[in-house]
């Protein structure tokens, strides 16, 4: 089983990665979040530096509904050694389906189609796509499908909701076990939900030829989620209690500290640092018992002195779900 970390805007960035890896690892390929333009810019050139990903396997991501652009990114990503991109047909954002990019290029198979063959035919690096499964119903899938049969992608995600369902109900199961029945040629990577062994096991008892599984939140909200399911996989017996497995406080704080140093070190200001880690916040604080005043307290803080103690405080008081 391979197991990568998804893009996550402003959240899954070079620090986090290279934090992740240093204290979790067994991510096989990590995505950055998306570049949308190809006047790249500051945050963006980070992403992809070499420098800034040298332990770790990274693919970089691109949005956009223009064949020019495209290629004009990855001409510019290719400078930098890398030999495989990912298009982003999967992001639900109305800000950006609107214009017809993520999995709003869905919904205009036509252009699609025009844009898939002009970037296939002319990009200087592999191709892989990450995609959604319609944009209305689950009946658009299928067009879909017969569309991407057409390309030699080097690998494809799947992210089975439909643009309009957001992050919300059930992944459709079913629409991922249509896609391995009808690409075998293409590699197939799953993406949804996976957040605990449950999911996992329903998952691969559902599809069992599943080989791949891209996880976001999953990671974001339990860091040792796939330590926990590499040691079942690896265990002889499935009722193994994977208490082994389960993250320590002292190992979550010291991820923490250095995503907090990483930051610190390299934004201008107390504010624009606090603000980036009291995102992760949003995820990372389900992993503790207890926590909503806890979480509150770091949601209030102003400056770095009372950033750390609230978080000293959680850490010191709550205890880990996971």
């Amino acid at each position: 089983m391979k197991f990568y970390l998804a893009p996550m805007e402003g959240i899954t960035t070079y620090i986090y990665r290279n934090a992740y890896n240093h204290y979790f690892g067994g991510i096989d390929k990590y995505f950055t979040p998306f570049i949308a333009s190809k006047k790249m810019n500051r945050r963006e050139m980070n992403e992809i530096l070499p420098e800034h990903n040298a332990h770790i396997t990274v693919v970089p991501q691109i949005l956009t509904n223009r064949s020019d652009e495209f290629l004009q990114i990855t001409r510019k990503i290719a400078e930098y050694g890398y030999t495989t991109v990912n298009l982003n047909l999967g992001c639900p954002s109305g800000t950006v389906t609107a214009r017809k990019r993520g999995a709003g290029f869905l919904s205009v198979l036509d252009e699609l189609e025009r844009f898939l063959y002009e970037i296939y035919e002319q990009s200087p690096l592999k191709i892989s796509v990450k995609t959604r499964i319609g944009v209305e119903s689950v009946d658009e899938w299928e067009n879909i499908l017969e569309l991407y049969k057409k390309y030699p992608m080097e690998e494809l995600i799947i992210h089975p909701r439909l643009q309009k369902e957001l992050y919300k109900f059930t992944p459709h199961k079913d629409a991922y076990a249509a896609a391995v029945a009808a690409l075998p040629d293409i590699p197939l990577c799953f993406n949804g939900d996976i957040t605990s062994l449950q999911s996992y096991e329903e998952l691969l008892d559902f599809v069992p030829k599943t080989d791949c599984i891209m996880i976001g939140r999953g990671i974001l909200r339990n860091p040792g989620l796939i330590t926990q399911l590499g040691e079942h996989i690896n265990s002889v017996s499935c009722s193994d209690d994977m208490q082994s497995a389960h993250v320590t406080k002292e190992t979550l704080k010291a991820f923490h500290d250095e995503i907090f140093e990483g930051y610190a070190a390299q934004m201008s200001g107390e504010t624009p640092t606090l603000f980036k880690m009291k995102d992760l916040w949003t995820y990372l604080i389900e992993s503790f018992e207890a926590s909503d005043k806890y979480l509150k307290k770091i949601r209030k803080s102003s400056n770095y002195s009372e950033y750390k103690i609230a978080v000293n405080n959680l850490f010191r008081e709550c205890e880990m779900l996971c």
